[in-house]
């Protein structure tokens, strides 16, 4: 998921008493068929390195947080884990008119990928509603709480929402650390290549102990527990910053400095 909604670090990220949206609808036959048909092929073709799959309950709320390094990443956790996960896409991707837009919109619903609208603010924040909704239907949901994918291979901090998902909905954690994705499709690369990956699903993790998700002490807390599991499965240079471009201006860099933002 990427954006960011920018909050203070004591605001709460969402006001209990607010309407609920509509839940989002699990995957239904274009899932099961695609999963079908591309889960044998991956695996037969790649011959992806799978360690820990026992680690994912069978059923309840489960969060899979995993480094993102490559598209084929979302791809890559939908078809080695052994329950049905889904995740955030661009809405554009469900949009399109024509054959084109036939093909992207069955290719994503069939990996099971929900649209959403990408950006900061309230966009990001009906992102994790769209996330909650799919975990309160008692389903598996993916995040990569780096926000996007790393261009430069290393690890970047973790944004809170990931915390807030799990703080909210009682889901617990598990990391996963992806290693070679980027090689089967590099920055730009318009087609996938044929390489070997690793895939490993850490023990789950419960988060509750760290507070309400209203607090962002907690929020902070938990989110960089996850990351630390996900460092130990991944291996990754740590970048020690926010995935984000630098902030612009003199005035800007020192509110960074002065006020520190959370990143969702």
């Amino acid at each position: 998921m990427t954006g960011a909604r920018v909050e203070p670090q004591n605001e709460p990220l969402a006001d209990p008493s607010e309407e609920v949206p509509e839940p989002t609808k699990r995957p239904g036959f274009v899932y099961f068929l695609g999963y079908g048909i591309m889960a044998p092929i991956a695996r037969l073709v790649f011959r992806p390195t799978i360690t820990g799959r026992e680690n994912i309950p069978r059923e309840g709320r489960v969060i899979l947080a995993s480094n993102h390094l490559s598209f084929i990443d979302s791809i890559v956790i939908p078809l080695t884990t052994p329950r049905r996960v889904q995740f955030l896409a661009k809405s554009t991707y469900f949009t399109g008119t024509g054959f084109r837009g036939f093909v992207s919109r069955t290719f994503f619903t069939s990996i099971g990928a929900v649209g959403v609208e990408r950006g900061a603010g309230q966009a990001a924040q009906d992102a994790l509603d769209a996330g909650r909704n799919i975990l309160e239907a008692d389903s598996a949901f993916a995040i990569y709480p780096e926000g996007t994918r790393s261009l430069d291979g290393r690890l970047y901090k973790g944004r809170t929402g990931v915390a807030w998902l799990a703080l909210t909905t009682g889901a617990v954690v598990v990391p996963v650390g992806l290693v070679g994705t980027q090689e089967i499709q590099p920055v730009g690369a318009k087609l996938p290549r044929i390489r070997q990956v690793t895939v490993t699903f850490g023990t789950p993790i419960d988060l509750s102990r760290h507070g309400s998700p209203d607090s962002g002490k907690a929020r902070r807390g938990a989110t960089d527990e996850v990351m630390a599991a996900i460092h130990a499965l991944s291996g990754q240079e740590l970048a020690g910053k926010y995935n984000e471009s630098p902030p612009s201006g003199t005035l800007q860099k020192l509110a960074d400095r002065v006020f520190p933002r959370e990143r969702v």
